[in-house]
């Protein structure tokens, strides 16, 4: 991962072009990417799974006019986006059904080998209107999508994904190579083996100001002994942090949205946005190297970089602290 993320950086996650949770019209994805490149992003992330390959298809578009030198491109293994038609209403995704119904009508089908690792990415180049990979994760082989069954969907991989991207990276066809994964028992897991380690790990939504305890605990410091850099995916929490109603995916809890509130309280006594707050928090922990909000709007863009750059006086963090909102070793923009 050495010099291929800048220090501190802001991406850009494409989850949202794959038409989640609504149908984007192609002219407004393709101007979010833009809008992202306008304001200094050069980290883009994406998927097959994101809209049946529609998120790539996009991000390819919108950055085959840009020179291919300039930008770090990640994208993940795992789901092989068939010809196949299928309700996409009906697919079985575990916690989070419906996620993409709105994206295209093609068969996802999972494959966490090595010959369905090799093929995700020969397709992945094709969408992406690009030659090479920078960074590729083993896409969700986690509790959230798999249930009882995810240790089984980690083995699969451990034994396939792992070993033929360890390999690439070893020949220098990729330069890293990680998970991507909404818990964080798989990281401990992969952090753990014996065998070759991947070097980076996208964490979404489990360092955000609404979740960070365990990760903070059994994460971060590993990842330091290890040399691995984080990248945080979903600093927003799905939208809530960002005046949304989603959180992990789905419809916010009263719960979650009662803490929403008291956090937006805390940031309105001292003036500033609560995705400044959101963005900064995450940016200041020493093991992360870029953070990644997804966004489907040109101007979400804008207050994004806005965020990163406002100023949060110290007193607003002493009062998050004092209300137990942040955990007490966690490390702050101050």
């Amino acid at each position: 991962m050495k010099n291929i993320l800048q220090k501190k950086q802001l991406g850009f996650g494409t989850a949202p072009l794959g038409n989640m949770f609504r149908n984007i019209p192609e002219e407004e994805a393709l101007a979010t990417v833009d809008a992202a490149w306008e304001n200094g992003v050069r980290y883009f992330d994406s998927a097959p799974f994101y809209g049946a390959g529609l998120a790539e298809l996009r991000l390819g578009e919108a950055l085959a006019k840009r020179p291919r030198d300039e930008y770090v491109l990640s994208t993940k293994v795992g789901r092989i986006i068939l010809d196949e038609l299928e309700d996409p209403t009906l697919r079985d995704l575990g916690e989070k059904g419906g996620l993409f119904e709105y994206g295209r009508k093609n068969k996802i089908h999972v494959d966490y080998s090595e010959d369905g690792t090799l093929r995700s990415i020969e397709d992945s180049l094709k969408r992406l209107q690009t030659d090479r990979l920078d960074i590729v994760y083993v896409h969700d082989i986690a509790q959230d999508f798999y249930g009882d069954e995810w240790l089984s969907k980690f083995e699969s991989a451990r034994k396939g994904a792992f070993r033929a991207l360890t390999r690439l990276r070893d020949e220098g066809v990729i330069k890293s190579w990680g998970l991507g994964v909404n818990r964080v028992e798989p990281i401990e897991i992969a952090m753990a083996l014996d065998e070759a380690q991947p070097d980076a790990f996208l964490m979404a939504g489990r360092y955000s100001l609404l979740d960070h305890d365990r990760a903070l605990q059994r994460v971060m410091p590993n990842a330091a002994k290890m040399n691995a850099k984080i990248i945080v995916g979903g600093p927003y929490s799905s939208g809530v942090l960002a005046g949304g109603t989603h959180f992990e995916y789905q419809k916010a809890s009263p719960e979650i949205m009662a803490k929403v509130d008291r956090i937006k309280a805390i940031a309105n006594r001292h003036n500033i946005s609560i995705k400044a707050a959101a963005l900064q928090f995450v940016l200041a922990n020493p093991a992360v190297a870029a953070v990644i909000p997804g966004a489907s709007r040109p101007d979400r863009i804008t207050e994004d970089v806005a965020a990163m750059n406002e100023v949060i006086p110290e007193a607003f963090w002493q009062e998050m602290r004092e209300q137990k909102l942040v955990a007490q070793d966690a490390p702050l923009p101050i």
